[in-house]
């Protein structure tokens, strides 16, 4: 249960605009916050590991070759030192795939893992999801609702309120024109305004 909600989240990254069953958001699950809980340490530990293969398929690209698969190009460059160079440079990323393959258990979930999640988070050292506990209970049992995401998707951005400037000179025009109505007219209301400031200085 644990390895298909896994995936599940990985999946909700791929390119679904065809698919009869898209996902609603990206990166994001809705489940129970127990489920949540006990599927984020399995998550986290498939980032890392794909995140740990990034230097090793840079590394790797220096020796590989462009030509196409079984071309006499391609078996020239199987049977030199420089393909050798690269298979013991690829290792390290065969063996972080079959790991995560075996964690997970879905080939196209550790496809995106490794080629779209993992460099997102190239730069950090964990953290990489967060729980949003929901204020409704699921329908039918009652249960406790959570969204499991991925972190820097859908940050939410607080910004900072300005502070409220007050003119003495400007507050008075403001307060004439917004008190001023119909049954009262702008100059009585300036008037009643400028009573009250004699009054507050007595």
């Amino acid at each position: 249960m644990l390895k298909n909600l896994a995936s599940s989240l990985f999946l909700t990254e791929r390119d679904a605009e065809f698919d009869d069953n898209a996902p609603k958001v990206k990166g994001r699950v809705v489940t129970t916050v127990e489920k949540a809980k006990e599927v984020r340490p399995l998550v986290e530990r498939c980032i890392t590991i794909a995140r740990r293969s990034l230097q090793h398929t840079e590394a790797a690209r220096e020796f590989q070759t462009d030509a196409k698969r079984g071309s006499e190009e391609w078996r020239s460059w199987r049977g030199s030192d420089q393909w050798l160079k690269w298979n013991q440079t690829i290792a390290p990323v065969v063996a972080a795939r079959r790991r995560a393959l075996q964690m997970l258990g879905d080939k196209q979930a550790v496809q995106i893992l490794f080629d779209d999640i993992a460099p997102r988070f190239e730069d950090r050292d964990g953290g990489y999801t967060r729980i949003l506990k929901l204020a409704f209970p699921r329908l039918g049992d009652a249960g406790r609702q959570a969204i499991l995401e991925f972190v820097g998707t859908n940050d939410r951005v607080s910004k900072a309120s300005e502070k409220p400037v007050f003119d003495d000179d400007d507050s008075a025009d403001t307060v004439t024109e917004e008190t001023a109505t119909d049954d009262a007219p702008a100059e009585e209301v300036a008037e009643a305004t400028a009573e009250k400031k004699d009054e507050d200085k007595e």
